[in-house]
């Protein structure tokens, strides 16, 4: 399921804002109520919190722009959060147990003294 991340309601006699940054990019998981961008007008800076955990599927207005309440920001896919996050998080393990200098040489030896104590 995907859910629309939209401006929220302006200040009273505020027109618009411009999207200053976004701290969340495509594939990104998000956490419900993570800050993923900020909107700035001529007298508040408004953060955009996600309303649900997920993964960025798609940022629709980039950093620079000039918004209005209800404008379309960007996708959240509710599904990735799920299907996306354990994979990920395995493999950059498997990745750091391969490149980390003498990781294989511990585990053999590690192996070689429980065998010779039992």
């Amino acid at each position: 399921m995907t859910t629309e991340i939209r401006v929220p309601q302006l200040p009273e006699s505020v027109a618009d804002a411009i999207l200053v940054a976004w701290h969340k990019q495509p594939g990104d998981p998000v956490s419900r109520d993570e800050n993923l961008a900020d909107l700035e007008t001529d007298k508040v800076v408004l953060e955009v919190p996600a309303p649900l955990n997920g993964v960025i599927k798609e940022i629709r207005i980039p950093s620079g722009t000039t918004v209005t309440t209800g404008q379309i920001l960007a996708v959240i896919d509710e599904a990735g959060s799920a299907a996306g996050a354990a994979p990920a998080g395995a493999a950059k393990a498997a990745s750091a147990a391969k490149s980390a200098p003498g990781a294989a040489t511990a585990t053999a030896k590690e192996a070689d003294g429980m065998q010779r104590a039992n």
